[in-house]
């Protein structure tokens, strides 16, 4: 989940996972919900997702999936489509996957962020189908003075990334809800995710390291990884004593999150890979490269033995024994390994695309272009735009400009009304490999 959140979050999306049929659009979705008094349950996902491969091989199937389908109207929602865009900046949709229910009604029920292991995720999606946590339903508990609706209320605000309006909400409470509010543990530590939203929207390092700190402080399970991932970012620029002093005694609690979470038989948190990865940037941050290597290592070698050298029985495990082999510098051990997975997965543009992205980027466009052409017959939409800048670049390289400019034409003459932001960007990539 961790680098999806970097830049790119949610601009590529993907076919259908579920073995069942699904309405043609959301909105069509939304109609039959209304028209069979069902909830409509939407599932944001991506073909290059590692989150949503987790889902889909360990969740998302057997009969617990098969009863849920049933009672609902699911509805996968595929990024690189516009109408599928525009409904995840409508519900403010900024992580993969997220799960959005929706009732009869037009209201939203609630929201899952992220992957979950099946024994978690069932019962949530239970929870969010009762109606209990229907905002309306939290706002009204809360009001009567219930702490429990108020932290429920409060989690909703940050699910949906509105630190704001959470905070202004929180304002109108009655005084005697208010005054007695920071006693309760839950509630005490949902404002201060709602101060670390405030903060990150403001671009404002001070904030972010001050409100992650204190989340740092409490019990929050599996996003640990992306809180400390806030307040290492959010140090990078200051003096090395300094960042020293914040983020040093974060490695004691994370070394024990890694042990009892993560490197388990069993592990608690379905996302073992932003854990592993926040685990290197915190020992890089720490000057302790050896630690970073070492946790890496450790990381690529548990994967590869959960493998048993099937690439296809674990599409997570394997993208993310990708990823631990890339942030190790791996080399040649790397170049095998993207080689496996593209001959594992021949049917989607992704892993052509990543070997050919890295060949260009290392200096080896003549390498890398025939993987991006591959890529290119099988990207579509918004993933088309990202394929052909790395063509661009391998194109202008080589001194082929002609071929260049027209790959840049083709794309955006397919593409280019339904992203506008793309093809300028694509056309801007045109320009700088002059």
């Amino acid at each position: 989940m961790k680098r999806l959140l970097v830049a790119v979050l949610v601009m590529f999306a993907a076919p259908a996972f579920a073995a069942h049929e699904t309405p043609a659009s959301l909105d069509a979705a939304l109609a039959q919900g209304k028209r069979e008094h069902k909830p409509v349950l939407i599932d944001f996902q991506a073909v290059w997702c590692y989150s949503c491969y987790y889902m889909a091989s360990h969740v998302l199937n057997g009969k617990e999936w098969d009863d849920l389908e049933s009672k609902v109207v699911f509805y996968e929602a595929d990024a690189d489509k516009p109408a599928d865009q525009a409904w995840m900046k409508k519900l403010n949709v900024h992580f993969l996957p997220t799960y959005v229910a929706i009732g009869p009604d037009g209201e939203e029920l609630g929201r899952i962020l992220a992957e979950r292991p099946r024994d978690k995720f069932y019962p949530e999606v239970a929870a969010l189908l009762s109606g209990d946590a229907r905002l309306s339903k939290q706002k009204s508990d809360a009001a009567k003075g219930s702490m429990a609706a108020v932290a429920d209320v409060l989690d909703t605000y940050q699910q949906r990334y509105q630190g704001n309006e959470g905070m202004a909400w929180f304002d109108t409470l009655p005084a005697m809800v208010r005054n007695v509010s920071d006693k309760d543990k839950r509630v005490a530590l949902a404002k201060q995710r709602l101060l670390l939203l405030q903060a990150k929207d403001r671009k404002d390092d001070k904030g972010i390291a001050e409100a992650a700190t204190r989340v740092l402080a409490g019990n929050i399970g599996c996003e640990r990884p992306y809180v400390l991932d806030d307040l290492i970012g959010a140090t990078e620029s200051q003096h090395p004593d300094s960042r020293q002093s914040a983020l040093a005694p974060q490695r004691a609690p994370y070394e024990q999150f890694l042990a009892t979470q993560v490197f388990t038989a069993t592990p608690a948190c379905a996302d073992q890979r932003s854990a592993v990865l926040t685990a290197a940037d915190l020992d890089a941050a720490l000057g302790d490269h050896a630690a970073e290597q070492a946790v890496l290592r450790r990381a690529i070698d548990l994967s590869r033995e959960k493998l048993h050298g099937d690439l296809k029985s674990d599409r997570n495990l394997a993208d993310n024994l990708r990823v631990y082999l890339v942030r190790a510098k791996a080399g040649d051990e790397l170049d095998t390994f993207e080689k496996q997975l593209i001959a594992a997965y021949p049917d989607d543009y992704v892993y052509n695309y990543r070997y050919g992205r890295r060949l260009v980027e290392g200096g080896k466009p003549a390498e890398g272009l025939p993987y991006l052409d591959a890529a290119s017959k099988k990207a579509y939409g918004a993933n088309r735009f990202a394929v052909a800048t790395y063509q661009v670049k391998a194109l202008r390289a080589l001194h082929r400009d002609d071929e260049a400019r027209k790959r840049v034409a083709d794309t955006v003459a397919a593409e280019g009304k339904a992203f506008p932001e793309q093809t300028k960007k694509l056309q801007e990539a045109l320009t700088a490999a002059g």
